[in-house]
């Protein structure tokens, strides 16, 4: 599976184009993506007005959007060589720090979602995947962790 265009083109300087086309609530809110590779993802969020809540922090939402991009993009970039369908079927969020300042979002799940595409695509009928995310700001400091649940299925299931 050839995920590396998909790659090269969310590293790239127009990935925003990505975004204000399937995700423009992300684009709004100033969510970026850092890093995308074998072992993992990371996408950032700074605070700024636009997704501020009233406590002078980035709204729960915000942060949520970004973990979320976090996990959805290790599978979205290998859509292009077998395409197959996501859907995002549970969240689970554990807030421990105000998030001010920039937030990172890393999920270290790649080789786990590398083997989990390769298994869906085998039981095309449909697999979950539970994807972590570990939220920090700028000094490493665990402001909060995510778990996402994702179930994907392959395009013989959609016939």
């Amino acid at each position: 599976m050839n995920n590396s265009l998909f790659r090269k083109q969310a590293l790239g300087p127009f990935f925003w184009l990505f975004l204000l086309k399937k995700l423009p609530l992300a684009f709004i809110a100033g969510v970026k993506l850092k890093q995308l590779d074998d072992t993992g993802s990371i996408t950032q969020l700074k605070f700024k007005w636009i997704n501020q809540n009233p406590f002078r922090s980035i709204y729960f939402a915000a942060m949520q959007m970004a973990a979320e991009l976090a996990t959805g993009l290790l599978l979205f970039q290998f859509r292009d060589s077998s395409p197959f369908s996501m859907l995002l079927v549970s969240t689970q969020a554990d807030y421990h720090k105000k998030a001010i300042g920039i937030i990172y979002f890393s999920c270290n799940e790649g080789q786990k979602v590398s083997q989990y595409i390769k298994d869906m695509l085998l039981n095309p009928s449909g697999e979950t995947i539970k994807l972590p995310v570990e939220a920090k700001n700028s000094a490493g400091e665990l402001v909060a962790n995510f778990l996402f649940t994702w179930s994907c299925k392959g395009n013989k299931a959609q016939k």
